[in-house]
Order: structure tokens, then C-alpha cells, then sequence
């Protein structure tokens, strides 16, 4: 599959993230590609239906502002609990001209995982890097529609995903077992089989402090 080459105010944007430090190290291209990555699994598990997205933790604005631009149809919701993230993110979404169908929400996906217009109202969240299995799978889930996906960026080695996402922990929130979709990066994905418990997710900082199941 060819490399994708974003739009210039894409780019621009970006560029703009990785000088303020929000992408990490290596060439912008590289943190493109990664988010390619998204679509590339995406179409590997046919997602045709995609409408409503979450892009978990989006900060430099990963995977989200890719996908916004490859996926022209769907809408897209950016969450992230920083300010100054946030800030970069609203500019950036206006710089693209996805102003009408990409949002930008400030919080702690803790208490966002409750509010009413957020609650099982996507078809797909995506996380690149917001934070280990329990913790996402647990603010993920309620942000999940019966049927959603949530599709995360993994570490390279395949032998390790099953027991970073255990069955017996992802069933107490709904989720069926994990699958790992061809890409050109390494990545997980969860469908969410039932609607998650209402007492998902717990306070803010306790799926870190108490993780439904064991870090790896």
C-alpha cells in the first residue's frame, strides 16, 4: 500500500504538534504512518459503517486528525484531558477545515465515560497511546455503542497481546476477545458484545489504582 501524504494544512498542523512535543520522537511521517495504520485495520476487520468516532487520549492529535481526513464521512470526537493539547487540537481542526464534523472535548475520559451525549454513542474509539489495557479498555467501553470496536496501538510483539488483554478481565466490561487485525504497525481490537456496566467507568485515578486486570 502507498505511503499517505496529508493535505498541507494537515501537515502544517502536525508539524506544529511535533515541534510543540506532542507526537514523541522520530519524523512526522513516521507518526503518520502509524495512524495510517488505523484505517489499514479498519478495512482489514471491514468496517464500512463507521460513522461516530472517539479518538482516547488524542493530544498531538493521532490517529484522530488522520483518520478525519481519510474517512471524510464520519465524525469524529477528539478527547483529551490537557489544556494546552486541547488548545493545539481546536486550532487544528479549524486549520484542516474539519470544524463541522470534528470536535474537540476536554476531560478525564473518567468522567466523560458518564456524561449522557457521550455514553455508548460510538461506533469506534481509538487510542494511540492513553494508557495500559484495563485502564483503556475501562474508559473505552462505556463510550462504546452493543457492537462498537475499540481499535489501540499495541507493541510490536504479537506472543504478548492475549495476555495483555485477558478474556476474563475484558468480559467484566463487555468486550469479547482480542483480535489483531494486518497492518503496517501492531494493533488491537475489541468488540464491545454488550453494553458496558453502568458502574464503568470508576472514579478518576481508580482504574489505574485497582485495574480490573493485571498491567503487563
Amino acid at each position: 500500500m502507498t505511503s499517505f501524504q496529508p493535505s498541507a494544512p494537515l501537515a502544517s498542523s502536525l508539524q506544529r504538534s511535533f515541534e510543540l512535543g506532542f507526537l514523541g520522537p522520530g519524523e512526522v511521517m513516521f507518526h503518520v504512518e502509524h495512524a495510517r495504520a488505523f484505517d489499514q485495520a479498519a478495512r482489514a476487520l471491514e468496517l464500512s459503517t463507521v460513522t461516530r468516532v472517539a479518538d482516547l487520549g488524542s493530544g498531538g492529535g493521532l490517529p484522530g486528525l488522520v483518520l478525519a481526513e481519510l474517512w471524510p464521512e464520519a465524525t469524529f470526537v477528539l478527547i483529551d484531558a490537557m489544556e494546552r493539547r486541547c488548545a493545539f487540537l481546536i486550532e487544528a481542526v479549524e486549520a484542516c477545515g474539519f470544524g463541522d464534523r470534528v470536535t474537540v472535548v476536554r476531560g478525564r475520559a473518567e468522567e466523560l465515560g458518564h456524561d449522557a451525549g457521550l455514553r455508548a454513542s460510538f461506533d469506534l474509539v481509538v487510542a494511540r497511546s492513553f494508557g495500559p489495557p484495563p485502564v483503556l479498555a475501562e474508559c473505552a467501553g462505556p463510550l462504546l455503542r452493543e457492537g462498537g470496536l475499540l481499535l489501540v496501538s499495541e507493541p510490536p510483539a504479537d506472543e504478548l497481546t492475549q495476555q495483555r488483554w485477558p478474556l476474563e478481565g475484558l468480559e467484566q466490561l463487555g468486550f469479547g476477545p482480542v483480535l489483531t487485525p494486518e497492518a503496517d504497525f501492531h494493533l488491537a481490537a475489541l468488540e464491545l458484545r454488550s453494553l458496558t456496566d453502568e458502574r464503568f467507568p470508576r472514579r478518576v485515578g481508580i482504574p489505574a489504582k485497582r485495574p480490573l486486570f493485571p498491567i503487563l
